[in-house]
């Protein structure tokens, strides 16, 4: 048995579904921008979106590891000025994504409720090459691999705000403010 990193996301097991990627040959710095992007997405609409990424119609914000990234004004929509289009990153999460789909589907589990609760992005092992360099010398040429995990959660029920005479009086009045008037109203 795995154990997932973010399990305390998945609170239900009956309403989650889950994938996993380990020593994936993708740059972990490009996976971790697309997982941000892709968070909290409908299922259909990370697929289309993620297509779109691959033909190069949108752009994946990139926000932490931005450093000599290129500026693209598809970005602006995410109210970003940097981007890319990380094809590599973007094919991996397209197969983990599919793979969670159909863990949900043999869960029984509403396809067009699900949502993409949680994507973790951790680095794993760097993979270590040489390159020959001019005079003799020697560098390091290391791959950056990551592992990744997704969970799929079925759709929240919206739940009414509820209208209660207690809650509507406490308005703009502090912790201890509401907790004097509570026991003032016990004792009466």
């Amino acid at each position: 048995m795995v154990r997932y990193a973010a399990a305390a996301v998945a609170t239900n097991p009956n309403t989650t579904a889950r994938a996993r990627g380990e020593y994936l040959r993708t740059h972990f710095k490009n996976m971790r921008e697309v997982a941000a992007a892709l968070t909290g997405l409908k299922l259909q609409k990370a697929y289309t979106y993620l297509s779109d990424v691959k033909d190069h119609k949108q752009v994946i914000p990139f926000r932490r590891f931005a450093g000599g990234v290129g500026r693209a004004s598809q970005a602006k929509q995410f109210k970003a000025t940097q981007g890319r289009w990380p094809e590599k990153s973007v094919k991996f999460v397209t197969r983990l994504l599919k793979n969670a789909e159909s863990n949900a589907d043999a869960k029984n589990i509403e396809l067009e409720d699900l949502v993409i609760k949680s994507i973790v992005v951790q680095q794993a092992p760097k993979t270590r090459r040489r390159t020959y360099r001019a005079h003799g010398r020697i560098n390091p040429y290391q791959g950056h691999p990551c592992h990744v995990e997704i969970i799929l959660a079925a759709g929240d029920v919206e739940v009414e705000k509820a209208t209660d005479k207690v809650a509507t009086s406490f308005s703009g009045l502090n912790r201890r403010q509401v907790a004097r008037k509570r026991i003032e109203a016990a004792r009466e």
